[in-house]
């Protein structure tokens, strides 16, 4: 599988995805979207400081279903389904955009979530006392690590997402960095590979089956 590189201010033209068709009913076709694996600036990186990457505060959208980074100025549409800035990400729903969406944090591995259950509950973005991605170290899809002062994604955390549209999508996150985890202790001429980069892989439902 090769990965699609996204920054901020430009999309590559590489794009790999597979689209499979299957029947959960004997006259429905779903069309899934299987394993789309992005990678995707998380913030803008304008400089140093202390050695540091300093970002200009904005958010990234993107669109689950168009697989496509999305103008800032379409940020109160429903173009967009999820938003990055940081470790905060936003869903397209409550104070966060005009859409229906809403998330989840899944404990278990990404192939054995293979349905979202009927008693499954989708939280809605409250900024700024919360958001349906909680932020904070272990509280949703991250710890920070003090000793090497690098966020890694936890293992067997999946986040459920309802996209803008009403529809579903499984999302894992890989990497927070754009080369990977970085080494600890770097020297500070060499931090800025500590740029905010989410490397990450979803499922999308097409047509609001929650069966992927």
């Amino acid at each position: 599988m090769r990965t699609v590189k996204i920054s901020f201010m430009v999309l590559a033209s590489v794009l790999f995805f597979m689209s499979c068709k299957k029947n959960e009913t004997p006259l429905v076709i779903n069309t899934v979207i299987t394993d789309t694996v992005m990678e995707l600036s998380a913030d803008t990186i304008i400089g140093l400081s202390n050695g540091q990457p300093v970002g200009a505060g904005k958010f990234t959208f993107y669109s689950i279903e168009s697989k496509s980074v999305i103008s800032s100025a379409d940020s109160n549409s429903t173009k967009w389904d999820v938003a990055f800035r940081g470790t905060t990400i936003l869903t397209n729903g409550g104070t966060s955009g005009p859409g229906f969406g809403g998330a989840f944090v899944y404990n278990g591995t990404f192939d054995e979530l293979t349905s979202i259950s009927a008693d499954s509950v989708f939280k809605v973005d409250n900024a700024p006392t919360a958001y349906a991605i909680p932020t904070g170290s272990n509280k949703g899809w991250y710890v920070y690590d003090f000793p090497t002062n690098l966020i890694n994604p936890v293992p067997g955390r999946v986040l459920v997402i309802r996209t803008a549209n009403g529809n579903y999508a499984k999302l894992e996150i890989f990497s927070y960095y754009k080369a990977g985890t970085p080494a600890a202790n770097v020297p500070d001429d060499e931090k800025l590979a500590r740029q905010r980069y989410y490397t990450f892989r979803y499922t999308y439902q097409s047509n609001g089956s929650k069966i992927f």
